[in-house]
């Protein structure tokens, strides 16, 4: 079974068009052939009763005194025919049948009520109607038998005109009430289609809700997930907050643990504050899980957000004589959160700016199905062994040139989680530039998933 509405719709009024016509062909073709078959019988009745009139008994011999007008009967061959057979004797016949005679009792049936088939003058058949009378009140009455004929091919042609006719005419019928169907149903659908783009506009962030506008039939409709969404709403309010305040309430037990940490050996002490920065990165993890779900989508461009993160790292790499280079086309936006973004490409920047000896290049571009951006620096780099164990939470690599790397190693773990959310992807491999390469890939059209349960 199709999933399109429109053709369903389709399919479903060519088939109800389909019957209505054949039933209106089949009908129609009835009705006229039922007339005009009556037609033609009324006119040989009046043939028939026309001779009677006229016959009269003449010393026990039917005598006709004038038959009837019309000049066909005197034409060879003239298209109707008339002929008087009594019992016994001789029968009278018009001129039109010629040396043909019309032999009532070899007549066989023909499809038209009413009429039998005879041979005509012209080997033709003939739809003859006949019909038994007497003759004589006060003698001996004179039984005969009196027949008018017409030939088949002309009721055939008939007939077979306007079947031809009507055919057509349902036919061009046929394709008016299909075209009417189908306007009727692309017209039903622009609720729908417009209730679609309303959907976009509420994950987007340009709307709260689906409104009232429509029609009443969908009102219902429109209504209830309204209401669904009010009551998503409040209930991932309700659980930001609950997980804004357990993270919140861990951060003053975790500065108590901190400053008691201060107070024991050295190497316990700093076992311990690792824990404790551990404790609060997690802490800070879980609030931004409850956040990304509940934000809504945005168009967010990718120049505008990244040319603001390189500015705020600019003035603290120049300490190190590191130099940027920013290729991103001003064109380029992704239905990503601003938010989200911003820390996953923070992140990536922020650990290019820690590890790059003296050139970071920041640069994004779109292919047919996906944008891609790329994050490089000409530091040490990750070795390919360590690179899928690098994106867990909490992974730490060895320092390559003896700097004390900050952070408990959930940054790219971070950045990962939130491309995922996004059905994006991160991978890690080797720039030209000697260092890693970070390359986040976004389909066009982002489909946003649920976050990872943060551990």
């Amino acid at each position: 079974m199709t999933r399109s509405l429109r053709l369903r719709l389709a399919v479903g009024a060519v088939i109800a068009i389909g019957l209505v016509v054949l039933v209106v062909w089949l009908s129609l073709g009835r009705f006229f052939t039922d007339y005009v078959v009556a037609r033609y019988r009324g006119e040989m009745a009046t043939i028939i009763d026309t001779l009677a009139a006229e016959l009269a008994v003449r010393d026990g011999e039917l005598a006709l005194g004038r038959g009837p007008a019309d000049p066909r009967f005197d034409l060879p061959t003239g298209g109707r025919y008339w002929q008087i057979s009594p019992l016994k004797g001789k029968a009278m016949r018009s001129r039109s049948l010629w040396d043909t005679t019309i032999d009532v009792s070899t007549s066989t049936d023909s499809p038209y009520e009413g009429f039998s088939i005879s041979e005509g003058p012209d080997g033709q058949p003939l739809l003859v109607q006949s019909q038994v009378l007497s003759l004589g009140a006060n003698a001996p009455s004179v039984r005969f038998v009196a027949s008018a004929a017409f030939p088949q091919k002309e009721l055939d042609a008939a007939l077979g005109d306007f079947q031809g006719r009507l055919r057509l005419m349902l036919v061009a019928t046929a394709g008016v009430l299909a075209a009417g169907a189908f306007f009727q149903g692309a017209l039903g659908l622009v609720p729908l289609r417009r209730l679609s783009e309303r959907a976009a506009a509420v994950r987007a962030g340009r709307a709260r809700d689906f409104g009232t506008a429509g029609p009443s039939e969908m009102q219902p409709l429109v209504s209830e997930i309204n209401l669904l969404l009010e009551e998503r709403e409040v209930a991932v309010e309700r659980a930001r907050a609950r997980a804004s305040d357990l993270a919140h309430g861990l951060k003053t037990p975790l500065t108590v643990l901190a400053q008691l940490a201060e107070h024991l050996p050295p190497e316990e002490r700093k076992l311990a504050l690792r824990q404790v920065e551990l404790a609060r990165q997690r802490a800070d993890r879980q609030l931004q899980a409850a956040r990304m779900g509940v934000e809504r989508m945005a168009t967010t461009s990718i120049m505008g957000l990244g040319g603001k993160l390189v500015s705020v790292l600019r003035p603290v790499t120049a300490e190190r004589d590191i130099a940027w280079r920013v290729s991103i086309d001003s064109s380029l936006s992704l239905d990503v959160d601003p938010a989200d973004l911003a820390e996953c490409l923070g992140n990536l920047l922020d650990n290019a700016a820690k590890w790059a000896r003296s050139f970071i290049r920041f640069s994004a571009h779109r292919s047919k199905d996906e944008i891609a951006i790329l994050i490089e620096d000409d530091g040490p780099g990750i070795a390919e062994q360590d690179r899928e164990s690098i994106l867990q939470r909490g992974a730490r690599l060895d320092n390559a040139d003896d700097r004390e790397p900050d952070g408990t190693g959930l940054g790219l773990a971070i950045s990962a989680d939130i491309a995922d959310a996004y059905g994006a992807s991160l991978t890690l491999g080797q720039s030209d530039l000697g260092g890693l390469k970070a390359m986040l890939t976004f389909p066009v059209k982002v489909a946003r998933r649920p976050l990872r349960d943060p551990v």
